[in-house]
């Protein structure tokens, strides 16, 4: 069986239930959390320019996979959220980009 990681993204697919949700967390790891019904993560970095380096390659990710996380940055850090919007909730394209974005 494929890892997280190793998965492509799929086409948002439907929203996921608690306990879908709970074993896919498990997979992820706990560097992830859930917050609002929603995968968040916060990274550190050195500085501003390692930041915006991390965004860059995230926002490369996202558009190869057409699922788009909410991602705030400033000096020496990145937050990114992971939510379907279209299914109001999370689905596993989720946390297979969130699988990803850990891979950078």
């Amino acid at each position: 069986m494929a890892t997280l990681s190793q998965k492509t993204v799929p086409d948002h697919g439907p929203k996921l239930t608690e306990e879908e949700i709970n074993e896919l967390k498990l997979e992820l790891g706990s560097a992830w959390d859930i917050k609002d019904g929603k995968l968040f993560r916060h990274f550190d970095f050195n500085n501003f320019k390692e930041s915006k380096a991390f965004v860059d390659k995230v926002s490369v990710l996202a558009e190869e996979a057409n699922h788009h996380p909410d991602i705030t940055f400033s000096f020496k850090y990145a937050d990114i959220v992971l939510y379907t919007h279209f299914r109001q909730g999370l689905t596993e394209a989720d946390f297979v980009l969130a699988a990803k974005i850990d891979g950078l």
